[in-house]
């Protein structure tokens, strides 16, 4: 392949994954697509409507229109596969986004609209599978780092979620038991066997109370009622589990961004340049100094909370911290808020009375990291990051 190919390869891959705020054409890419989804979801739900039969030409044509683009974008990203997969060669790095969550799910969001020409008869069943097209929105929203803390807190806590669910799973079967010992000879057809319960337990313990079966003897009213204040117990555990992790991350998240306003902080900070080494690399490939990692990434004002397949991209503000500080090598770093009246407000960074031993590494302004320079001027609410060296002498 030649250089020229090669470019052309590499920037088709750069606009169609998820682009950042600076590079317009990525960015369109995105709404483009996500425009697509909506109107393709939009036209299978005005299809279903009598009224729309008159315009079913109209809404077969939009449907067209979006699987063939959603066909060329699968395609394209099949040949940038090797740029996703940079570890991976050849075939290798195609198969994996094949049979990657992200790949199937593409591929399941046209594919089945070609199925019909060799299965004619399983036309209606197949358009079951365009519902998966809205899926792909979720692609766009892991960009973000309200998705990102979603996601983080159920794989944090995933164990004690999995124990809640099998306690609720044990207690369904147990109360199905019970009720069908109670009910069975008063309602014969409605509690035929030990599992004919389930439907009734599931409906009481997850507060639906749909009311198709329900107890009719003293004993199994009882029971009913013992079983409806367990079930709200039992799913009130995983909402607080959850509920709990996104506390938890949240807090951790606003402790990474500096905000605490007197405490020492061991974090150090990198801004990624066009030529950086690690620029358009997965977080998974690249090697840190030991005993460090990557917490955050600030990318267009968005804090990205970063795993292994997070690319970095030019200008991503990076945030280290280190697993292991040694209060002993003589150096700290601080955080100094500017409160209103202070009297560094609105002089040059180079005219500060502040040590030798100290220099300001970074300020944090409205949520935006700034790298300082000498005549970065300050502002009422800044947040001054500062590197102090404790034992060199003025």
């Amino acid at each position: 392949m030649t250089s020229k190919a090669k470019n052309l390869k590499k920037r088709i891959f750069d606009i169609i994954q998820i682009g950042n705020g600076k590079d317009f054409v990525s960015k369109f890419f995105d709404v483009f697509i996500a425009l697509v989804i909506l109107v393709s979801l939009s036209a299978t739900i005005l299809s279903t409507f009598s009224e729309f039969k008159k315009y079913e030409a109209i809404l077969e044509v939009i449907e067209l229109v979006s699987v063939i683009i959603f066909t060329i974008e699968y395609v394209l990203r099949l040949w940038t596969a090797n740029y996703l997969y940079p570890k991976k060669k050849g075939i290798s790095s195609r198969l994996a986004f094949i049979f990657s969550a992200s790949g199937i799910i593409d591929l399941i969001t046209f594919f089945p609209y070609y199925l019909p020409i060799v299965f004619p008869a399983g036309a209606v069943a197949f358009r079951i599978f365009r519902v998966i097209r809205i899926l792909r929105l979720f692609k766009i929203n892991t960009r973000y780092d309200a998705f990102n803390v979603i996601l983080d807190v159920l794989k944090e806590k995933r164990k004690q979620i999995f124990s809640s669910v099998v306690m609720v799973l044990i207690l369904m079967v147990a109360s199905s038991l019970c009720m069908y010992s109670l009910e069975h000879e008063a309602q014969p057809d409605k509690f035929k066997n030990a599992f004919s319960g389930i439907w009734w337990s599931t409906s009481t313990l997850l507060t639906i109370g749909y009311g198709d079966i329900y107890p009719v003897t003293v004993g199994g009213k009882i029971m009913a009622i013992i079983i409806s204040f367990l079930g709200v117990g039992m799913v009130a555990i995983p909402t607080g589990i959850i509920s709990a992790g996104f506390v938890e991350t949240y807090t951790r998240i606003n402790r990474i961004v500096f905000k605490e306003e007197e405490k020492p902080l061991h974090f150090v900070t990198s801004v990624m340049v066009k030529d950086h080494p690690w620029n358009g690399k997965q977080v998974s490939e690249i090697v840190m100094p030991p005993e460090t990692i990557l917490v955050i990434v600030i990318r267009d004002d968005e804090e990205i909370l970063p795993d292994g397949d997070t690319v970095l991209q030019e200008d991503d503000v990076l945030i280290f911290a280190a697993k292991r500080f040694d209060e002993n090598q003589g150096m700290n770093l601080s955080e100094i808020t500017i409160k209103d009246e202070h009297e560094w407000i609105g002089a040059p960074l180079r005219k500060l009375d502040i040590s030798r031993q100290a220099l300001v590494v970074m300020i944090k302004r409205r949520g935006k990291i700034i790298i300082p320079k000498g005549d970065t001027i300050i502002k009422a609410g800044d947040e001054l990051v500062m590197y102090t060296n404790k034992y060199q002498k003025e």
